[in-house]
C-alpha cells in the first residue's frame, strides 16, 4: 500500500482569481520589480499607531546558545485551551528588541508546521532590521514541536519521521488497510501524551497567541505567519477578531472557506496552471512536444508505474505529477530539465524525475497538525467522487500535491478534526496578504470577506515574499508601523 519514504517536495498550491479594486494604478519599478501601485490606504483609527505596551508580565534572560542578542521567557499555557484550570505545558519566546524607540512589537511565526521560531529568528535576523527600527521582534516555538525540531517548548516525544503520500484505495479492503496503515503511524506518537496529540491544531496555536499577546502586556497584536502560519493567523481572526491590530498571511492557502470541495477544486486547478505555464514557456523553446508526450506519460503510467534505474523505484501517475509540479513551480531554470525528463521517461526511464538526494517518492512529515486541521475521506465512495472530479478538473496533474491527496495519510487518524475549515466573521480588520504563483491567489480567497485586505503579489515562483522580496518586505513594514495598506492590484 505505501511506498517507501521521500523526500519532501512540493507544498500545497493554490490559485484563483479576485477582482480587482477599481482604484486607476500607476506603474512605477522599485529595484528589479515593477509595482503596480495607486493611493495607499492608511486605516484610522484609535490603533493607527502601535502604543507601547503596558509592562510585561514575563521575564527575559538571554537565550541558549544566543549569538544574535535575543532574550528568551517561558510561557505556562494549558495543554487543552478547554481545560483553563488543567495541565500546563511550556511556551518558549524568544525577542529582539527594537533598535530605536519600541512602539509595539511584531509576534512573528515562520510556519512549518513545527518550524523553532526561535532558531528561524537567530537565522535570519537580518530580515529585521528595517522593522526593528520601530518595533520589538517576538517570536515563539510552536507546542508539540519539540527538540527533533530544534524547538524549545514542550515537544510531543515521539519519533516525528518522512511518511510517504500514500497511494489511492482502490477498493473496500484497500481502503480499510490504510486506514490501519495510517492509524500505524499515528498511534506510537499519539500513546506517548494522548493529551497534546489531540490539541496541536492550528487553533490551539492561535489560543497560544493570544496567551502571547496578553502576557506581553495586552496590547492588540500585530502577527506575521508565514507559510503553515498563516492558518494560525486565520485561526486567530476567526477566534478574537478584536484584538488584531496589524496581520500578515505571506505565502498561505484557505482554511477560512465555508465550501471545502470548491477549495480542492482551486487547489487543482492552481496545480494545472503551473503546468500550462511550462508548456507555454516550450512552445518557443524548443519543446514542443512535451504537451503531448506528458499525457500519453501520465495515461501510460495509471496502468504500469514508469521504471527508473533507481532499485525499487518506479513511477505511477500521481508520482509523476507531483514530482513534475515540483520542477514546474520553479520556473524556467528548470523548465529545460522537466523537459528532458519527459523526454526521457516517454522513452521509459523516468530517472531524471528521481531526487537527487533524499528520499524517493513525494511524501510529508507525520500530520500530526495538518490532521486536525483539514477534512478527511470518511469512506471510499467521497474519496472516488473526490478524485474523478479533480482529475477532470485537471488533467495535467489531477489531485497530485492538493490536500486531497495529502489527507490520505489522516484516515483512521486517532484524533479527529478539531479545527475545519471555516469562514471568517464580520469584523475583522484589514489584514495583508503576500505570495507568489498560487500563493497569492489563495490567501486573496481567504480574505475575499474581509473589507479592506489587500494581497501583495509576486508573478513568479517562490514560497512566501517577506525575506526574499525587499519590495514586498518594504510595503509589509510600512503597514506594520504605519497601518498603510498597499494599494489594490500590489505587484512586486
Amino acid at each position: 500500500m505505501l511506498k517507501p519514504l521521500a523526500v519532501v517536495l512540493t507544498a500545497v498550491l493554490v490559485t484563483y482569481g479576485h477582482p480587482a479594486a477599481a482604484a486607476t494604478p500607476r506603474t512605477t519599478t522599485i529595484g528589479d520589480r515593477t509595482a503596480i501601485t495607486g493611493e495607499s490606504r492608511t486605516f484610522v483609527s484609535s490603533a493607527t499607531l502601535p502604543t507601547p505596551p503596558a509592562k510585561s508580565s514575563l521575564t527575559w534572560q538571554p537565550c541558549p546558545n544566543d549569538k544574535i542578542g535575543m532574550t528568551c521567557a517561558d510561557l505556562q499555557v494549558p495543554v487543552d485551551w478547554q481545560k483553563p484550570d488543567g495541565r500546563k505545558i511550556t511556551l518558549k519566546l524568544g525577542k529582539l528588541n527594537a533598535t530605536g524607540t519600541s512602539e509595539g512589537s511584531v509576534l512573528v511565526s515562520y510556519g512549518g508546521p513545527g518550524g523553532p521560531g526561535i532558531a528561524t529568528t537567530e537565522s535570519v535576523p537580518d530580515w529585521w532590521t528595517r522593522l526593528r527600527e520601530r518595533m520589538d521582534i517576538v517570536t515563539w516555538d510552536t507546542r508539540g514541536y519539540g527538540e527533533q525540531f530544534g524547538g524549545l517548548s514542550t515537544g510531543l516525544p515521539c519519533l516525528w519521521t518522512r511518511l510517504p503520500i500514500p497511494e489511492g484505495p482502490q477498493d473496500e479492503a484497500d481502503f480499510g488497510r490504510l486506514s490501519d496503515t495510517d492509524r500505524g503511524y499515528a498511534e506510537p506518537c499519539r500513546r506517548k501524551d494522548p493529551e497534546l496529540f489531540a490539541n496541536m491544531s492550528s487553533a490551539d496555536q492561535a489560543r497560544d497567541m493570544e496567551a502571547i499577546r496578553k502576557a506581553l502586556g495586552g496590547a492588540k497584536l500585530n502577527y506575521y505567519g508565514a507559510s503553515y502560519a498563516g492558518f494560525y493567523g486565520q485561526d486567530y481572526a476567526r477566534l478574537f477578531p478584536g484584538q488584531i491590530r496589524t496581520m500578515v498571511l505571506d505565502g498561505t492557502w484557505n482554511h477560512s472557506t465555508a465550501d471545502w470541495p470548491r477549495e480542492l477544486e482551486e487547489m487543482a486547478k492552481s496545480n494545472d496552471e503551473a503546468m500550462r505555464r511550462f508548456f507555454t514557456w516550450c512552445a518557443t523553446h524548443d519543446c514542443q512536444d512535451t504537451p503531448g508526450l506528458w499525457r500519453k506519460l501520465v495515461d501510460r503510467a495509471r496502468r504500469m508505474p514508469i521504471p527508473t534505474t533507481t532499485a525499487n523505484v518506479a513511477y505511477d501517475t500521481r508520482d509523476l505529477q507531483s514530482l513534475a509540479l515540483f520542477m514546474a513551480r520553479q520556473g524556467a531554470p528548470s523548465w529545460p530539465a522537466l523537459a528532458k525528463a519527459i523526454r526521457k521517461a516517454d522513452k521509459g526511464d523516468a530517472s531524471d524525475f528521481v531526487p537527487a538526494q533524499g528520499l524517493r517518492f513525494p511524501d510529508q512529515s507525520t500530520p500530526v497538525t495538518e490532521c486536525l486541521d483539514w477534512p478527511r475521506y470518511p469512506n471510499l465512495k467521497e474519496l472516488t467522487t473526490t478524485d474523478a472530479r479533480l482529475r477532470k478538473i485537471a488533467p495535467l496533474t489531477g489531485t497530485a500535491n492538493t490536500l486531497a491527496s495529502a489527507t490520505l495519510a489522516c484516515i483512521g487518524w486517532p484524533a479527529a478534526v478539531t479545527n475545519p475549515p471555516a469562514p471568517l466573521p464580520k469584523g475583522v480588520p484589514p489584514i495583508l496578504g503576500a505570495g507568489a504563483w498560487g500563493e497569492s491567489d489563495a490567501v486573496q480567497r481567504a480574505l475575499a470577506a474581509v473589507p479592506g485586505s489587500t494581497t501583495i503579489r509576486h508573478d513568479g515562483p517562490g514560497h512566501t515574499l517577506y525575506g526574499f522580496n525587499p519590495c514586498a518586505r518594504d510595503l509589509i513594514n510600512r503597514y506594520f508601523t504605519d497601518q498603510t495598506m498597499p494599494p489594490q492590484n500590489t505587484q512586486c
